[in-house]
């Protein structure tokens, strides 16, 4: 699978996302997204993410002409709940605490969208991530730290250094926010390749 053209434009503003992307040598240009996300736990966490991956490609797929779009959405769950992003810091104190001890599985949702053709490709990512068990006091300390308003399941992969996440099996890229490995891979197919060092 190709594209005529080899653009990438980011469908999202996360820091995270934009740091994994130049971390691994891609040239992007950021397009902002302003789609209401689906909520509903009933589709469950995959099906979710692949959704609201592709809805946020296809919303700015009249922006551009020229390249792949690349749009992402992740959430956290444990057992049959979903986590997304937390409503305040009560609500990201609820998150980790219920999270804190445990086992859960982050998903993330891939779409990519080549402008031209509109051929495109969506895949998801699963990683299980185990948490050391904390304190209150800990945990508080800890989203004073990070500032979880943004981050689904209200913790931060990429600045964690051993304080929350005691071990993972899968990507860890994926945790932070986009599954590397497997989407440079399709990238690729895209005709998209990370830029020569």
């Amino acid at each position: 699978m190709s594209a005529t053209g080899t653009r990438l434009f980011l469908a999202s503003t996360s820091p995270r996302r934009k740091d994994l992307l130049s971390a691994h040598g891609y040239a992007f240009t950021v397009s902002s997204v302003a789609v209401e996300e689906i909520a509903d736990p009933a589709l469950g966490p995959e099906r979710l993410v692949r959704e609201n991956a592709r809805l946020k490609a296809h919303s700015i797929k009249h922006l551009h002409s020229d390249g792949v779009i690349l749009a992402a959405d992740t959430v956290v769950a444990l057992d049959e709940r979903i986590f997304g992003k937390p409503a305040d810091m009560q609500d990201a104190a609820a998150m980790l605490a219920e999270l804190n001890g445990r086992a859960h599985v982050v998903h993330s949702g891939v779409c990519l969208l080549a402008t031209e053709t509109l051929e495109e490709r969506v895949f998801v990512v699963s990683t299980t991530v185990r948490f050391r068990t904390l304190t209150r006091a800990e945990q508080a300390a800890y989203l004073s730290r990070i500032k979880p308003l943004d981050k689904a399941g209200a913790y931060a992969a990429q600045d964690d250094d051993g304080a929350l996440i005691a071990g993972y099996e899968g990507s860890f890229s994926n945790v932070v926010g986009l599954p590397m490995e497997a989407l440079a891979l399709q990238l690729a197919e895209f005709g998209v390749h990370p830029q020569a060092r």
